[in-house]
């Protein structure tokens, strides 16, 4: 049988001190209370199921952030995986439907006692680290460009590939979804095209960073990390960085060793995105507190 696969969000919002509460939603077709998720449409990337899913069934527009662990269960239909974000609110509200007829807001104590499922039960232990990120940087590597052996002209001027700009619109419509505001850009016309529509309906421009092109960054590898944490300035919107598979690997692996997440496999595909929070330490130094890797959700 083959494996049902889902995404959603365990939606929150700010509450009294500091704390946060979470979304529940009552399902009168089953009669149970969950938290809020669907079925992927027409091959989207599951970013994008976790956010229209958590937007249909609450009536509330979702800012993605830290990706929370997947749950595995047997479903009526067959195994199931539903993988989830945590998404802080950013506006709307709730109405009720055949879908969803009630939704409550609960501290997590609450929400776990009221959950119908303990794989949803599970998921609530990981939110305090999502709460407590103040700043997010979005780190792109950039699309397609075809290969470098067939461009005949200075290399800096190599464009997107066919493929590339497929890549391009595809992150142009992903990356709002965690708050995009802000564009930055290593100076190279394949990055600067990356994000140059992004940049459009956000209406700016894309700012250069000459310390994150491959050269600038091993020029001095610490002027670019502190740069890049310069950029994660604290605010509910997220700053989007284009750069380059020369310099992302090295850059995050400085960053999550500095700041003491564990190790991971530097990835840093075409089109791909690194989800780094921050959080405001009690010295007020800015720390790495997640980094999520999507493996190019546009290819």
């Amino acid at each position: 049988m083959p494996e049902l696969i889902a995404a959603g969000g365990l939606l929150w919002r700010p509450a009294r001190a500091g704390s946060a509460e979470i979304a529940v939603v009552h399902r009168p077709r089953y009669d149970d209370w969950s938290l809020p998720k669907g079925k992927p449409q027409d091959g989207e990337p599951l970013a994008v199921t976790a956010a229209r899913e958590i937007a249909e069934e609450t009536g509330h527009t979702p800012v993605l952030g830290q990706r929370l662990q997947s749950t595995r269960y047997e479903a009526a239909a067959g195994p199931k995986t539903v993988h989830y974000w945590t998404a802080r609110v950013a506006g709307g509200a709730f109405a009720p439907s055949e879908e969803v007829d009630e939704l409550r807001w609960l501290q997590v104590a609450q929400a776990g006692e009221l959950l119908s499922y303990p794989h949803d039960r599970h998921l609530l232990a990981d939110l305090g680290s999502a709460t407590a990120i103040d700043s997010t940087v979005l780190l792109v590597r950039h699309a397609k460009a075809g290969r470098r052996q067939d461009w005949h002209g200075d290399d800096d001027l190599r464009p997107l590939s066919e493929a590339g700009r497929r890549q391009a619109e595809g992150l142009r419509a992903l990356l709002p979804l965690f708050g995009a505001s802000r564009v930055h850009s290593a100076p190279r016309t394949r990055c600067r095209q990356t994000v140059a529509g992004l940049a459009v309906d956000l209406g700016g421009d894309v700012v250069d960073e000459l310390l994150l092109s491959e050269e600038g960054y091993w020029t001095d590898p610490e002027a670019a990390l502190r740069r890049v944490v310069s950029i994660a300035e604290p605010g509910p919107h997220a700053a989007v960085v284009c750069s380059q598979g020369g310099a992302i690997p090295d850059l995050v692996g400085m960053l999550r060793a500095r700041d003491g997440l564990p190790e991971v496999e530097p990835r840093s595909r075409k089109g791909s995105v690194w989800v780094l929070g921050f959080a405001t330490s009690p010295d007020g130094q800015r720390r790495l507190v997640a980094a999520d890797h999507h493996s190019d959700p546009f290819s």
